[in-house]
């Protein structure tokens, strides 16, 4: 039993640093994904499209999580393509060590989210986190990240109040139109849903929504 347990920690001892520093990332990587990518900005206007059509559960969060997924692998992959080959091919041949993979993977990364987030909420959280102001590109992730993530949830409530527009005033004159005929006891939205589907399709409504929430990325 004695030897049994001296291999098994001899071999414990043995596992390399690499595959300790691999699991980690892979542990963080959701988290990466989701707060540190497009993702997020991406899911909350599908999610106010949804709900602005009047289908709360149609198309189903399995597939409005698919879609935002797949679009943030498309604006994402100038990102991913720069860490691949300045961080990724370095590592995996042996010429750099761990601490320049993580710096060099960073980088890219960085420059995305430092792109698309405001200096007011550089400067907001900077303060929360009790530190002076300094440029984005030298701010920490803890105080880069939660900034990013806000900027993304203004963007994608704006771009959300004027997808929304459309479907009120489509609501508002279906009602309109009821009330003038007095059909008081026929429910408007039993009206308008088919009328904003069929808006919807005419003129292409997912592919704009996508296109337009792709190009809001700078």
């Amino acid at each position: 039993m004695s030897d049994l347990l001296a291999i098994a920690g001899h071999a414990h001892g043995a596992v390399p640093l690499d595959v300790l520093v691999a699991l980690t990332l892979l542990g963080v990587a959701p988290f990466l994904l989701v707060m540190c990518t497009s993702f997020v900005r991406i899911v909350v206007v599908l999610s106010l499209v949804r709900s602005a059509i009047g289908a709360p559960s149609l198309p189903p969060n399995a597939v409005l999580a698919g879609i935002a997924l797949v679009l943030t692998m498309v604006i994402m992959a100038p990102t991913f393509e720069r860490i691949s080959g300045e961080a990724i091919a370095p590592y995996s041949h042996g010429a750099i060590a761990q601490a320049q993979f993580i710096d060099r993977a960073s980088r890219p990364l960085r420059d995305f989210m430092v792109r698309q987030t405001r200096v007011a909420d550089m400067m907001l959280f900077e303060r929360v986190a009790h530190r002076g102001a300094e440029p984005a590109s030298r701010a920490p992730f803890y105080v880069l990240v939660p900034a990013f993530v806000v900027g993304e949830l203004r963007a994608a409530f704006a771009i959300g109040f004027a997808l929304y527009l459309p479907f009120v005033a489509i609501d508002l004159a279906v009602a309109a139109m009821l009330m003038g005929l007095g059909m008081m006891m026929l429910s408007p939205p039993i009206v308008s849903m088919p009328v904003k589907l069929l808006l919807f399709v005419m003129v292409d409504g997912w592919a704009l929504v996508c296109g337009g929430v792709a190009a809001s990325f700078r």
